[in-house]
């Protein structure tokens, strides 16, 4: 493969990876092939293999777009509501999150990972699943125990019970959404079961 610039290379991984996300949506990603994506890119086979190693290598590139960690959302909390009390940076995080879910590229990626990823070869979407969520849950339970030391949270319940129920409401809240985008606004009915979900717990 001829050198190319730093520019160039760039250029091709990302046509790369918008083909990918586009032929995984409409195939499914074990029906693809990556002589698939790269004709749907308008590239060669050998394009492919110089920027990714292999079919789960390429979907997990794709899968680090639209990764949230949990952190970075408070941090862009912070920049534009700084001063907040730990529970509402949460609640303000997480309004953050379905922002960008409702992203047109967030919403195609999120349900190939979650609804048209089957188990073939290297990828393994329910390992890839177990990550993001529990490096969430990790980043999301040490806001949740500042919460309690500053005696924001109710007595009975535990920063880690805290973080499981918001958690599993939002985990519950996607799914159902992704199954069909156009029923309802994920920001608007999100919203409020996040904003009834902090009240609940907060003291």
């Amino acid at each position: 493969m001829a050198r190319k610039t730093k520019a160039e290379a760039a250029a091709t991984r990302e046509a790369l990876l918008e083909a990918a996300e586009e032929v995984f949506f409409a195939k499914g990603v074990a029906r693809t092939s990556l002589e698939q994506i790269a004709r749907h890119a308008g590239l060669t086979r050998g394009a492919v293999y110089w920027h990714f190693k292999n079919k789960g290598d390429l979907f997990m590139a794709l899968v680090e777009q639209v990764r949230m960690p949990f952190q970075s959302l408070m941090e862009e909390v912070e920049k534009t509501e700084a001063g907040k009390s730990p529970l509402e940076s949460i609640r303000l995080a997480c309004h953050a999150g379905l922002a960008r879910i409702e992203q047109p590229s967030y919403q195609r990626i999120l349900s190939i990972l979650l609804h048209r990823c089957e188990f073939f070869s290297d990828i393994n979407p329910l390992e890839m699943q177990d990550k993001i969520g529990n490096e969430c849950f990790d980043e999301m339970l040490s806001v949740f125990e500042i919460a309690q030391q500053q005696q924001l949270l109710r007595e009975d319940l535990s920063p880690a019970v805290a973080t499981r129920m918001m958690q599993s409401m939002l985990g519950g809240l996607f799914h159902d959404w992704l199954r069909n985008p156009g029923a309802y606004s994920i920001r608007e009915r999100g919203g409020e079961m996040i904003d009834t979900s902090i009240r609940m717990m907060q003291r």
